[in-house]
């Protein structure tokens, strides 16, 4: 039986939280160790599932792992057990963490060899491999299918170095083509590249353990490849998606929230977008200050027409964030279509809003439109579950601000993303507890 959330909404918070570590920087930062038979230490490490499950994975394949806290970790991969890679415990601890295909490129490079499950995790439509398998093909990997246990299986005599146009800019993509090509002989040349904070993280600590990476936050990468890489010490940025919530939080509920150590030169477009909506911040530092506001009200373009908030590719707008502003939308002054391009059913959780009292109309499974009740009628509490770990999210802050009690069903799925969030909220006087 998994547990619930249960929230009484309608308290107005107030004090300060502090972002944890970002999850999705941080399963391509672990999976980098294997790069090295040194020691690297990594801070900064959110307490989450998702990343517990990886670290877990890491020992069982051999890695030397030092819980130091719970947010810094010593990892030394120098007697890693390949034989572990196909077995059937193997296979099923992988199959249920989707980041686990982040450790495909790293062995690859050291050790000419890789195992990847069928990929698991959130239910937000298919998620391709394409992009990896292609890209370490692309590198000389020979690819093997296993159709009878779903498993894929990559081997090299010695990856080579190439220039490759990626089909799409996959953040875990270019993350484990980049592992992949640091260590193939010759220079790799990545164009059509993720170049978001969390890859430019990686190629940071990369390039400090001795890889040579330029062009390191553009969309075309090159690596000329070395034949060994040494330790390192690299501590995890803030996780912007927390930030970009927190934010949405504190003006559905019209609390008073400063965020600390936001991370602010990363967040890119993201308190843009949140502006636009009408919500009031000030940077303070490092710090975002969100004053308590009693409404806000969503900008239109410069022509009057309707203003549209859609995914892009970083530096656009990450997918991660829309679930976040559609729900704050509903309480805002004014209208919004609301595109989500990246992913077929990310929309999906709304009826669990219309149920609420919202105001939305779904157009098709990418795009919907919010009208803002403008605080003339408060959401009302209700049952619900989640079906991905941002809807989880977006439902929670939609419970914090509705009248009456709500239900949410499911929170593995929160769990796997955001730690310890039901005791950050209560700090800033959510009425929320586990059940």
């Amino acid at each position: 039986m998994s547990s619930a959330f249960e929230v009484r909404g309608g308290n107005r918070l107030k004090g300060e939280i502090t972002p944890q570590g970002a999850k999705n920087e941080a399963l391509q930062i672990i999976s980098a160790v294997l790069l090295t038979p040194e020691k690297v230490v990594i801070s900064n490490i959110p307490d989450i599932v998702d990343v517990n499950l990886l670290i877990e994975l890491l020992g069982d394949t051999g890695v030397k792992v030092n819980r130091i806290s719970r947010d810094v970790c010593e990892f030394q991969a120098d007697n890693i057990d390949l034989k572990y890679l196909q077995s059937p415990e193997f296979k099923k601890k992988s199959g249920r963490l989707r980041g686990s295909v982040m450790i495909a490129g790293p062995l690859l490079a050291r050790f000419g060899e890789a195992y990847i499950p069928k990929p698991g995790g959130d239910k937000i439509g298919r998620r391709r491999l394409d992009t990896h398998i292609i890209g370490f093909e692309k590198l000389g990997a020979k690819f093997v299918y296993d159709a009878d246990d779903n498993f894929f299986r990559l081997e090299t005599t010695g990856l080579k170095g190439t220039y490759m146009l990626l089909d799409e800019p996959s953040v875990t993509g270019t993350a484990n083509i980049i592992m992949a090509a640091v260590l193939a002989t010759g220079t790799t040349t990545i164009y059509n590249a993720a170049c978001e904070p969390y890859t430019q993280q990686l190629c940071k600590m990369l390039n400090s353990m001795g890889a040579r990476i330029s062009g390191v936050g553009s969309n075309l990468l090159t690596i000329e490849g070395v034949t060994s890489l040494k330790g390192c010490q690299h501590s995890m940025l803030p996780d912007m998606i927390e930030i970009g919530s927190f934010i949405g939080l504190a003006a559905m509920t019209q609390s008073e929230i400063t965020i600390k150590n936001a991370g602010v030169e990363h967040l890119g477009i993201i308190p843009e977008k949140f502006s636009q909506l009408g919500i009031q911040m000030e940077f303070r530092g490092n710090d975002i200050y969100i004053p308590s506001q009693d409404s806000y009200e969503i900008q239109t373009f410069l022509d009057g027409s309707i203003l549209t908030i859609s995914d892009h590719p970083w530096p656009g707008f990450t997918p991660d964030l829309l679930s976040i502003v559609l729900v704050v939308a509903t309480q805002a002054k004014g209208s919004v279509m609301i595109h989500q391009k990246m992913f077929e059913s990310r929309l999906f959780f709304v009826d669990k809003l219309i149920d609420m009292g919202a105001q939305i109309v779904l157009c098709d499974p990418h795009r919907a439109v919010v009208i803002g009740l403008a605080r003339q009628h408060q959401l009302r509490g209700i049952t619900m579950s989640s079906p991905d770990i941002r809807a989880g999210v977006s439902l929670l802050i939609a419970a914090l601000s509705a009248e009456g009690k709500s239900t949410i069903q499911n929170i593995d799925q929160i769990d796997r993303g955001y730690q310890y969030i039901d005791d950050r909220l209560r700090k800033l006087g959510a009425d929320i507890k586990r059940v």
